[in-house]
């Protein structure tokens, strides 16, 4: 009896869904990956797309979870980083009358 691995399958559907929340969501969510600003290279999306490519289904998981982990510590950094930063700023009223 022949096994049917549904891998192949589930690989194309998730590599799919993410090309189209690259396309259509991305773009417009007015944010970037904390991870590759942190520490630049691929984004997030871009990284799990490229172990799904490279590596089997249930290693792309983990190396994915695994990335995810680090996307939460850099936008921690970069959290706290913004945080205590000294922004100033002066308001200059252009549309008030002087």
């Amino acid at each position: 009896m022949d096994i049917i691995s549904f891998e192949p399958l589930a690989k194309t559907i998730a590599i799919g869904s993410i090309t189209a929340y690259q396309k259509y969501i991305s773009p417009s969510k007015g944010f970037s990956c904390s991870h590759r600003l942190l520490h630049g290279g691929d984004s997030c999306s871009n990284y799990v797309k490229r172990m799904l490519n490279e590596q089997k289904l249930d290693e792309a998981v983990q190396s994915s979870l695994k990335r995810f982990q680090e996307r939460a510590a850099a936008s921690k950094t970069l959290t706290s980083t913004i945080a205590k930063a000294d922004f100033r700023c002066i308001v200059i009223p252009c549309c008030l009358p002087l």
